[in-house]
């Protein structure tokens, strides 16, 4: 039990370490597949056919049923590890079950030739890649158990399966699309169907790093067992209901993204020109893959180490407030100067990884003009994750569902007010970003009512002393730019690449050097170390 107990700290570092090979392959992925695809409505489709499976993959894999699973397992497996194991066993077989009857529905009406015409790509990658959802899920399920038993590496490492994956898939078949062979279109079908394939693979992984993970002993409880797992999807029910809600927002996002590559250039009925020229919605998947590394590699990882941690202090008020602070703290520590670097480095970022043969440097400009929407808010969308993981961890998974909801109301409003604007495709991405701020502060508020004093003496300090490293962070990387611009040709991917390096250098130098100078207690956990300035209780880690 000891692998459990360690800090969240720890965890965080190998989700963290794994998330960073899996976002170097996924770096690699968007580099071959921008390069091959470029943006059009070739990739506008696959986007929006993949984008499908990873609602369902948030719906129920990350969303209603790991919420009210994992807390009830985690207390479950302390005192009978047999029945744990029944209990995750009866779930996810309901579960695989549930999602197999719909992803065979969804198939036939996607399959029965009710959609035809410029329809008839998007249509086949997307049930191509359908059957990816049973599998992605069935993936989140078992990390989830594996988080419970403190192994996070497993979990962590499955994305770079799929990225090895798609990366194969396109590069081998480049080739056959040079000599005539193969179409554009085929050539996106076999990457499709790579997704499947990756998805089967990902699923034996994470199998056989649970089977070296679990050790149980003894003879389970079997009512309590099926007690346990009515309970649980009693709670997840109401809860998938209000994610669905959030979900199909992402959906209607999606839809409008990709409305020139759906419907056509106007408005049926209205006559009117769409605002959102064709390559939208890959042009938001492009930002989005550029926006989620830093978010993936630190928030998303320091929100799924502390999820267990909060589960097990669910109990004890001040030992759960502890780690939480202590996750806000790390949390800020991080997201703001990821933003601020982001924010200050979209151009050279967005051309290096992206830009060549069918990715233009117009295509590089508006996807950064995208980018510099999603940016500013990296810290909010990185303490949602801590402060939602809270609720669940406290049994009230509704709550945050609700808020996010109403989040989703506005974000739908102000998608279709932004896009008029000369934002354009980039007003989604701000929609986006407002949204999540806005839930930030929601969020808290409804913490603080149940956990008075969650910013106190030593979270306030830390938070000003997080905003003066970011400004002399972002100060010194804006002199740096400044003295870059007129020394290359900025079309030129050599040059973007030095550019990157100079930036990235300076800005995360200046950074670590001003955390050093100050001794912040914050980059000492992100090391594993201690400093003699944390004054944080040492009993929650």
């Amino acid at each position: 039990m000891a692998n459990q107990r360690a800090g969240f700290e720890q965890h965080a570092r190998t989700v963290t370490a794994f998330t960073v090979l899996s976002r170097i392959g996924g770096l690699a992925r968007d580099a071959t597949m921008s390069r091959v695809f470029g943006i059009g409505p070739i990739m506008d489709a696959f986007a929006f056919g993949f984008m499908v499976p990873n609602l369902f993959r948030r719906l129920f894999g990350e969303g209603a049923l790991s919420a009210s699973f994992l807390p009830v397992f985690v207390r479950e497996l302390e005192k009978d590890p047999a029945t744990a194991h029944h209990l995750a066993r009866l779930l996810i077989g309901r579960a695989m079950l549930v999602l197999s009857v719909l992803v065979v529905v969804l198939e036939g009406i996607l399959l029965a030739g009710f959609f035809q015409g410029d329809l008839e790509v998007g249509i086949w990658l997307l049930a191509i890649m359908l059957p990816y959802a049973p599998l992605i899920c069935l993936v989140a399920l078992i990390g989830a158990m594996l988080h419970a038993y403190g192994r996070f590496g497993p979990t962590a490492a499955a994305p770079i399966i799929l990225n090895g994956m798609l990366v194969c898939s396109t590069l081998i078949l480049v080739p056959a699309v040079t000599a005539g062979a193969l179409t554009t279109e085929g050539q996106i079908m076999w990457v499709a169907l790579s997704v499947l394939v990756a998805g089967v693979v990902q699923v034996v992984w994470s199998h056989m790093a649970l089977r070296r993970a679990t050790r149980a002993e003894g003879s389970a409880d079997l009512p309590r067992a099926r007690r346990l797992n009515r309970e649980i999807l009693m709670k997840a029910l109401p809860m998938a209901l209000g994610l669905g809600a959030l979900q199909l927002n992402t959906f209607i996002d999606g839809l409008i993204a990709s409305w020139p590559t759906i419907v056509g250039p106007t408005i049926p009925f209205l006559g009117i020109d769409y605002p959102l020229p064709e390559g939208s919605m890959a042009s938001i998947s492009w930002a989005q893959r550029l926006y989620e590394f830093p978010l993936g590699v630190f928030g998303i990882a320091i929100a799924t180490a502390i999820f267990p941690q909060l589960s097990r202090q669910h109990g004890a008020a001040a030992e759960f407030s502890e780690t939480l602070r202590r996750g806000i703290r790390l949390t800020l520590f991080v997201g703001i100067p990821a933003s601020i670097g982001l924010l200050l480095v979209r151009g050279p970022l967005t051309a290096v990884i992206l830009q060549g043969a069918a990715f233009t440097v117009d295509d590089t400009q508006r996807t950064a003009f995208i980018l510099m929407g999603y940016a500013p808010a990296i810290w909010a969308y990185s303490l949602n994750q801590v402060f939602i993981r809270a609720f669940y961890a406290r049994g009230e998974a509704m709550t945050p569902v609700k808020v996010a909801i109403g989040m989703a109301v506005l974000n739908l409003v102000l998608n279709l007010t932004l896009i008029w604007t000369p934002l354009g495709v980039a007003g989604l991405a701000w929609s986006t970003a407002i949204c999540a701020v806005l839930q930030t502060f929601i969020l808290h508020a409804l913490l603080e009512r149940r956990l008075p004093g969650i910013l106190d003496h030593t979270v306030l300090p830390a938070i000003l002393r997080i905003l003066c490293v970011g400004m002399f962070t972002a100060i010194v990387t804006l002199i740096a730019s400044w003295l870059m611009d007129p020394r290359g040709d900025s079309a030129r991917w050599s040059y973007q690449l030095l550019s990157l390096v100079v930036l990235v250098g300076c800005g995360g130098a200046t950074a670590f050097i001003c955390a050093r100078m100050l001794r912040m207690p914050e980059l000492f956990w992100l090391l594993g170390r201690r400093s003699g300035a944390d004054h944080t209780q040492s009993g929650t880690t």
